[in-house]
Formats: structure tokens, sequence, C-alpha cells
């Protein structure tokens, strides 16, 4: 309860907001669990209803590499490394570029631009669309820039990525496992750059201690859900999440 008292403290929020804010990690960890991304694209835009985007990101990154942890031993085996390595490569490039972009670009609009461009691409998915020619290292690095881009942008960058699986039609374990080690090693980096930029520190910290113990539930009931998941239904509901966070993204910059 102390630990809970002090999280409000440091936030200025209600306890009404914390129970939100609680809530808002448990679905995210959950999405996570299940799909092996998601997290930040079903978190921040939420949470910004009551943190700005400046306190909620860094907590966002904490979370995300517990969650990560967590599911490391139950997906090391279906984790398809060559995936990883060049989408890595791509995102430590294209991340910088991002916060680049970030600091010329009105966010409105490059958040427009990801939300109609990710909705695009899931409708043309969930009609059928797959292209198992772009299966090759140019294609990985070229989507994990683009992903980096789209991080340093808006922390979003599983959205281009999982697209990218769905169009070479990658197998949903090999996708949820890539996706979560990927996610791994780019939300380090990410404090990283974060920790040198002054948005991480002690009282980051402080404010994602009483949260940490939500994410291993909601990973552990998203890792059940896709135990009991056939390929085709994992494909149709990453789709759909991906189709909702796009419609809300567009629904948040035109308000």
């Amino acid at each position: 309860m102390a630990i809970v008292m002090e999280f409000l403290q440091n936030t200025n929020l209600e306890f009404i907001d914390f129970i939100f804010f609680c809530s808002v990690i448990l679905l995210a960890s959950l999405v996570r669990g299940f799909s092996g991304f998601g997290f930040s694209a079903s978190s921040v835009s939420l949470l910004t209803f009551i943190l700005p985007p400046k306190e909620i990101v860094p907590i966002i990154l904490l979370l995300e590499i517990i969650a990560s942890f967590f599911m490391i031993p139950s997906i090391w085996k279906k984790i398809n490394w060559r995936f990883v390595i060049f989408l890595l490569f791509g995102v430590l490039i294209g991340t910088p570029v991002g916060v680049y972009l970030l600091s010329i670009l009105e966010p409105r609009i490059a958040h427009l631009i990801i939300s109609i461009t990710v909705l695009v691409f899931a409708i043309l998915l969930l009609k059928g669309y797959k292209n198992k020619n772009l299966n090759h290292n140019l294609s990985k690095f070229f989507v994990g820039s683009v992903a980096g881009t789209v991080n340093g942008l808006g922390t979003l960058a599983g959205l281009p990525i999982a697209l990218y699986f769905l169009i070479i039609a990658a197998e949903p374990a090999v996708i949820r496992a890539s996706l979560a080690a990927l996610f791994f090693f780019t939300d380090f980096y990410a404090l990283v750059l974060a920790y040198f930029n002054d948005i991480l520190n002690i009282t980051v910290i402080y404010r994602t201690l009483p949260l940490i113990f939500i994410v291993p539930i909601g990973v552990s009931v998203g890792t059940r859900l896709f135990s009991g998941s056939s390929k085709e239904n994992y494909r149709k509901y990453v789709l759909y999440f991906l189709i909702i966070v796009s419609i809300f993204g567009l629904v948040r910059v035109t308000i």
C-alpha cells in the first residue's frame, strides 16, 4: 500500500486514476502475452488521458522489458534469430531518424500517417493479401528501419513489423517469439537513450514498482489464449487489433 501511495504522490494522480492505469497495463500485458507485441500500442494512447507522454513512455519501456523477460523461457526455441538480427539493425538505425523527425514534424501529422498506413495494410491482409517474396534480408532491414523511425515518432515499432510478418505468412509461434525477443533489445536500447536524455530517472523507477506485479498476470493469461488459438485465429485477432489501434489513433489526432 505504501508503494501505491508513493506512486500517487509522484504522479499527482487520484486513486481512481491508479486503478485505470493498472487496468490498462493488465490489458497491454495480455495483448503482449498473446501476440508478442502491442504493449505500447494498447497503453500509451490511453494513458495520455491522465499523464503526459514524456512521463508515460519510460514507464512503459520498463514494463515492456519485464513482459519480454517473463515470455523468454517459453518462446526461446521458437525465436527466428535471423529475423531478429536484421530487423534489429534496421531499428537501431531508424530510431534516431524518428526522434529527429519528431523534433521537426507536427506529432499529429506523424501519428496520422502511421495510423493510415497501418490501417490500409491491415485491411488488405484481412482480405487475404500475402507476399512471401518479401522474405529476404534486405526487406527485413528495410522494415526494421521503418519500424525504428515509427518508434522514434511514437513508440509504435511493433505495428509495421507485425504487418511484415503477416505479409510473408510467417508461423504465429515464430511471429510471437521473434517480436518479443526483438522488443527486449529495442526497449533496452530506447531506455539507454531515455537515460541520456534525462527522461529515465529514479522517479520513473519508483513509479514503475507498483505496476510490475500486474505484468506477469496479463502475460500469463495472454499466453494461455495464444496456446488455445489456431493459426488463422491468431492472424485474424492480430489484424483486428491493428485496425482498432489505427482507428483509435486517427480519432485521437482528428479531435
